[in-house]
């Protein structure tokens, strides 16, 4: 596959000219044009955005789809769902999306994964459905880290509803033994399940955190490891090593990032059960035949992919907060922090060569108002600016009285202040306003709203990786302090410093 980076684009010197050229007082533009909302705003699957409080206008949108198009975005989208091997590093297929592809939809090469994924997925929700009846089994204690914690971890915890399954659902990936510790001292082995969730059996973390368990399983009385713990790996002859019968397998082509649609996201069918899975699969799904079908004009995620481009590249923002007005969604920050930084992170192209352009912004952020009473001042009077992005959902999930009519508003609030600001002679109460936003909407939380929104994310991010002409599926970056960290815990009892810097020969000393 031949691509075109984008800074090698007669489309990115025109950008550069019109960011230069252009008058970006937001406010204004709000005023020249009272159509703006509606032109810049868009709703697709459920999932709405209103982009109109950034820095763009008309021309620059067109510029952004000429640069799509010079630099092939579309072409690497349709090489990714005709299942050719993008991730050129690791001459891997990218193909979380035929996880949530329907049953025997698909024929040619793509018909046989696609028929071994369903027959893994039909098990696994049959599985999710024994424990949700087993009334012995009241607590789910995942473990795992990454990719494979992350995902579970922010549905589960947005969807869950306790008073249906009657069980608690506890996720550790830390290899902090404080974690683990605090989790068990609220447990009964007879009446835990654990899920082990690491690929190959052998994620460090992963495992010391299992040993431990199943240790504690067995000083707790525990005899039936078969029955009490589940494996989600690829590796069935480790887990049985460890006692586990029970595995689910996925895919090399399943990056971790882009698991939960897997066996990785068995705690999510033990939570919402196999129709809530099912809808879970069908929205993202949904979201897939959007961008798959659209033309960059009317396509979500290509539109916003764009923005976020032109956001790090010609306006300079280094950084996005993240401000999830729904406390479901607590742990968006955190999972949307790994889908965009470990995939988008990199400064060579795919053919290694340095770029000479920035990629992945940093991201960050706290559920909505608490936000707002921490690093809002920051973000409203500091003299860095931060492009906020805010998500909420409409319809409330509770009956409880004014709640929602206050959390919308303050949603709503904050992104007209940083849009409006404030003028204060006296300095101290000055808001210097025309501060960029991204508003992002579901009319409610739902299985398959989430699932939407989750891949509408996930497209998002595989545009702006497109553009920059990187490989978003391979995280090199991740392997070389652990690779380090297994040489030090070698050396923590010889006292060997041997080859060692001496600030880290130093740390090795103070802290043992």
């Amino acid at each position: 596959m031949n691509f075109v980076r984008c800074d090698q684009t007669p489309a990115w010197a025109l950008l550069e000219r019109h960011q230069k050229a252009g008058e970006w007082d937001i406010r204004a533009a709000f005023e020249r044009d009272p159509q703006r909302f509606d032109r810049f705003s868009q709703s697709a699957v459920g999932v709405g955005v209103d982009f109109s409080k950034n820095p763009l206008n008309d021309e620059t949108q067109t510029l952004l789809h000429t640069l799509a198009q010079q630099c092939g975005v579309a072409d690497l989208r349709d090489a990714m769902f005709a299942g050719e091997p993008i991730n050129t590093t690791e001459q891997r297929q990218v193909m979380h999306w035929l996880l949530r592809q329907p049953a025997a939809s698909l024929g040619g090469a793509l018909a046989q994964p696609l028929a071994l994924v369903h027959e893994t997925l039909d098990a696994m929700l049959a599985y999710a459905e024994q424990v949700r009846d087993d009334a012995q089994i009241s607590d789910v204690v995942h473990i795992g880290i990454g990719g494979s914690d992350l995902g579970p971890q922010l549905v589960v915890g947005a969807l869950h509803q306790p008073d249906i399954t009657g069980k608690r659902f506890h996720f550790v990936s830390n290899v902090d033994g404080h974690e683990l510790a605090a989790v068990l001292a609220g447990l009964q082995a007879k009446s835990t399940l654990f899920l082990i969730a690491s690929k190959t059996f052998t994620t460090a973390e992963t495992m010391m955190n299992a040993h431990s368990a199943r240790d504690w399983f067995v000083r707790q009385g525990g005899t039936d490891t078969a029955r009490h713990f589940a494996a989600l790996t690829s590796n069935r002859k480790a887990a049985a090593d460890f006692g586990i019968n029970q595995c689910f397998g996925f895919w090399d082509w399943v990056g971790g990032r882009y698991s939960l649609w897997s066996a990785i996201g068995l705690p999510i069918a033990i939570a919402l059960g196999e129709t809530g899975f099912r809808q879970l699969l069908a929205g993202a799904h949904a979201m897939d035949r959007h961008f798959c079908s659209q033309p960059v004009q009317t396509n979500l995620p290509m539109r916003m992919g764009l923005l976020d481009v032109w956001m790090r590249n010609f306006q300079g923002h280094a950084t996005r907060g993240i401000a999830p007005y729904h406390s479901g969604l607590r742990r968006l920050p955190a999972f949307l922090q790994q889908l965009e930084m470990e995939s988008n992170g990199k400064s060579v192209d795919r053919q290694g060569h340095s770029l000479s352009h920035a990629t992945a912004p940093v991201l960050w952020g706290e559920p909505g108002t608490n936000g707002q009473h921490a690093f809002f001042q920051m973000v409203h009077q500091g003299t860095t600016v931060v492009p906020m992005e805010f998500i909420v959902v409409r319809k409330a999930t509770h009956d409880l009285s004014g709640h929602q009519r206050a959390l919308l508003a303050n949603a709503v609030a904050q992104a007209q202040a940083l849009l409006v600001g404030q003028h204060d002679v006296g300095g101290h109460r000055h808001f210097s306003g025309n501060r960029p936003s991204t508003f992002v909407w579901l009319d409610a939380l739902t299985p398959e709203s989430l699932g939407a929104l989750i891949a509408f994310y996930e497209h998002r991010v595989f545009v702006s990786g497109a553009v920059w002409g990187i490989n978003s599926f391979d995280q090199f970056g991740v392997e070389l302090g652990k690779t380090l960290a297994l040489d030090l815990a070698k050396r923590w009892d010889s006292n060997d410093a041997q080859g060692l810097d001496g600030s880290t020969a130093g740390l090795l000393r103070l802290l043992k």
